[in-house]
């Protein structure tokens, strides 16, 4: 692989222990990983990226999506519900995806995520109709190239057993488990650089059994591979939790073997001051979705509390069915809105909600070789042209990236190789790309 030196950066920022912000620096990548930083680094025949008038930052880290919803998009009857009447607009939609609908939509979801500056994201898929599996996603992020974090999720208590998914998107849990074995078994790389890794997901605690929540539990520790799941979204999933478990949706999580370093939740918007103590005390992760939380009325997550003790946060774009998008810089501005409405203006700070972005991300995902910029860690980086219409006229480009904008990359780096290359997409060819989605979708709404 050829050297790669990012050239004359107006800023980088690290995102190191010390979090230095270095001007006028370049970045030397070699074999996938950082191999120099500093000022006027001798070319040595690397190819060179000339980035002047930019900020370069750690790539971007996703920590929840649902990447087959960039088919539903704006879905007419899911547009103003709350999230338990979302899901029921939806269910019968996703029950006609097949195999093409999940690669081709993961595939746009994946070139989504990286024009906004990401280079790492999960996904958790939990509905497999049609004969779709988990390998479709993989494939679809092999070829754009992004850095993956899959789940194998499920989902196994239908309408007809009270549960809230209809009884054709259901799974039998022997079956479930077996997948779980199998897709870890395949395509998990527990290696540092891993390109893909592999998580256990059960959708919901009101789409599962309790029994397998804590047999996958049992499965990861076995396997050594991380654990996800939805927890804590809104008033109704607490109502639920406590009229089927008698506890909170923390107690449950915790009676089951669902916290721990190796776990990480998405959402916990209604967690409350003990359960924030639970998952500080535990290490447990918590991936923090603003812009779905608003778009389903979900409320603000308390992230200034969690922060505050010690819980480790990333962000998520959530699923494009709820979002509607899947923009991950655009979200580091949400969760930094969000928590100045409810805490005031100095709750958060921009630089701040980059941190959670880059290396709040990587932490959640247990991916101390990524999120920052130093010697020795893999080479994912973004670079960000401040010199255009958004960010004209600002005093601090470090802030205006989150204040201001760009909301779209101008180069993209994963593990030393260009994924984005001036605002395009290097690896697919990305209007093709549309227009079969588009062809899916219609067909879909028909």
């Amino acid at each position: 692989m050829t050297d790669l030196l990012i050239r004359n950066a107006d800023v980088v920022v690290t995102m190191n222990a010390a979090r230095s912000e270095l001007s006028g620096a370049d970045v030397l990548i070699r074999d996938g990983s950082v191999a120099s930083v500093g000022q006027g680094l001798p070319t040595q025949g690397a190819e060179v990226i000339e980035a002047r008038g930019c900020v370069v930052t750690p790539g971007l880290v996703n920590t929840h999506h649902h990447l087959y919803q960039t088919l539903t998009r704006a879905v007419p009857g899911g547009q103003d519900a709350l999230l338990f009447g979302w899901l029921k607009t939806l269910y019968p939609i996703w029950a006609r995806f097949g195999p093409e609908e999940m690669f081709t939509s993961a595939q746009v979801g994946l070139a989504e995520l990286a024009l906004s500056g990401c280079t790492m994201t999960s996904d958790h898929l939990y509905l497999y109709p049609n004969g779709a599996r988990l390998d479709d996603t993989i494939a679809a992020a092999t070829e754009v190239g992004l850095r993956f974090h899959p789940t194998r999720g499920a989902m196994s208590i239908g309408e007809s057993a009270g549960g809230l998914p209809p009884d054709s998107l259901v799974e039998k849990e022997p079956a479930i488990l077996d997948d779980m074995i199998r897709v870890v078994d395949r395509f998990h790389d527990p290696k540092p650089g891993a390109m893909v890794r592999v998580g256990l997901a059960p959708c919901s605690p009101f789409s599962v059994s309790r029994e397998l929540m804590r047999d996958a539990a049992l499965l990861a520790r076995d396997k050594g591979v991380m654990l996800h799941t939805h927890l804590a979204e809104n008033d109704e999933d607490i109502a639920y939790s406590l009229a089927q478990f008698g506890c909170r949706p923390g107690q449950y999580a915790e009676d089951l073997g669902w916290t721990g370093p190796d776990v990480w939740h998405a959402h916990c918007v209604k967690l409350d001051s003990s359960e924030i103590e639970l998952f500080s005390r535990s290490r447990t992760g918590i991936a923090h979705c603003p812009c779905s939380n608003c778009r389903l009325g979900s409320g603000i997550a308390p992230v200034r509390a969690m922060r505050d003790r010690g819980v480790k946060v990333g962000l998520g774009v959530d699923g494009s069915a709820s979002n509607d998008a899947g923009n991950l810089i655009t979200e580091a501005r949400m969760a930094m809105l969000l928590q100045r409405v409810a805490k005031g203006a100095d709750a958060m700070s921009a630089r701040e909600a980059l941190e959670i972005a880059t290396l709040g991300g990587a932490g959640v995902l247990g991916r101390g070789d990524l999120g920052s910029i130093e010697v020795g860690k893999r080479a994912d980086l973004a670079i960000w042209d401040m010199t255009g219409v958004e960010a004209a006229g600002s005093w601090d480009p470090v802030a205006a990236l989150v204040l201001c904008g760009p909301t779209r990359v101008k180069d993209l780096i994963v593990e030393g190789r260009q994924v984005v290359r001036d605002g395009q997409m290097t690896t697919i060819d990305l209007p093709r790309l549309l227009e079969g989605q588009r062809r899916l979708a219609t067909r879909l709404a028909g």
